[in-house]
């Protein structure tokens, strides 16, 4: 019965790795989240109100609790990030709608409030560096984590263009590992043709592009779960407090009981 569930459970993640890639296994690069780093956070709210916002909505969020938490001034806000004709308190949603999305990309643009929390930082993080050149798409571009994706690289003139080729590469293992050389401690290569390399250069070195990466994709964890620094200093206070009240308590248990023992 356990190896059963062990194995029902080992078949759920292994679903859930390889669900945007259509079933095949993908590499995703790693980034760590850092919900401290204001100034990572703001420049993921500016390219996402510049670039993002016209077609994905963050329904479950307001534009004034991101300001808030986000240490962004409400008169600066106002003037540089909320939408014409939003207010402040409203719901970040945008105008477009639904019938023309699907005409356009095939499919209503997904919200992205909790899109973070469903794909994980890693696969945003991947996705967004992930666009090459496909002029047998409608938009032109093609994702290596998502194919057949029916969204532009809105990012392009950032990050340049980028085209598949064949090229030495490093192997990687199942576990989407690099192979190393048993003898030589060299990382091996072999040939393959998905190999996405830059055509044109962007306004961005690669760098720098993934600098932006990174902050969108904070951006989009913070807004995932905007109350967890709270959750997290609330808890170590709660747990303090628990400390402090357990010594009490052992003191004041071993006064009560000291005449009798």
């Amino acid at each position: 019965m356990m190896k059963k569930m062990f194995a029902t459970v080992a078949l759920v993640f292994a679903s859930a790795m390889t669900f945007a890639s259509g079933g095949s296994a993908v590499h995703l690069e790693q980034m760590a989240p850092d919900l401290h780093d204001k100034a990572s956070l703001q420049r993921g709210m500016q390219v996402y109100t510049n670039y993002c916002a016209g077609c994905h909505e963050m329904g479950y969020a307001r534009y004034e609790r991101a300001a808030n938490d986000l240490g962004i001034p409400v008169d600066l806000f106002e003037e540089n990030m909320l939408p014409s004709g939003k207010k402040i308190g409203e719901l970040m949603k945008n105008a477009m709608d639904g019938t023309d999305a699907k005409n356009w990309f095939g499919a209503t643009p997904p919200d992205l409030t909790l899109e973070a929390r469903l794909r994980g930082h890693d696969w945003v993080y991947t996705y967004l560096k992930s666009f090459y050149e496909d002029k047998t798409r409608p938009w032109g571009v093609n994702n290596t984590i998502f194919p057949s994706v029916g969204m532009p690289n809105v990012l392009e003139h950032l990050q340049g263009v980028r085209h598949m080729t064949c090229a030495q590469a490093p192997a990687l293992d199942e576990h989407g590992k690099p192979k190393f050389d048993t003898l030589t401690g060299d990382v091996l290569t072999e040939e393959q043709c998905n190999v996405v390399v830059q055509k044109t250069a962007g306004q961005l070195s690669e760098e720098e592009f993934d600098q932006v990466a990174y902050d969108v994709t904070n951006f989009l964890v913070y807004m995932g779960e905007p109350s967890r620094l709270q959750a997290e200093s609330l808890g170590i206070k709660v747990l303090l407090f628990i400390v402090l009240f357990g010594i009490f308590a052992y003191l004041l248990n071993k006064e009560y009981w000291r005449e009798i023992h």
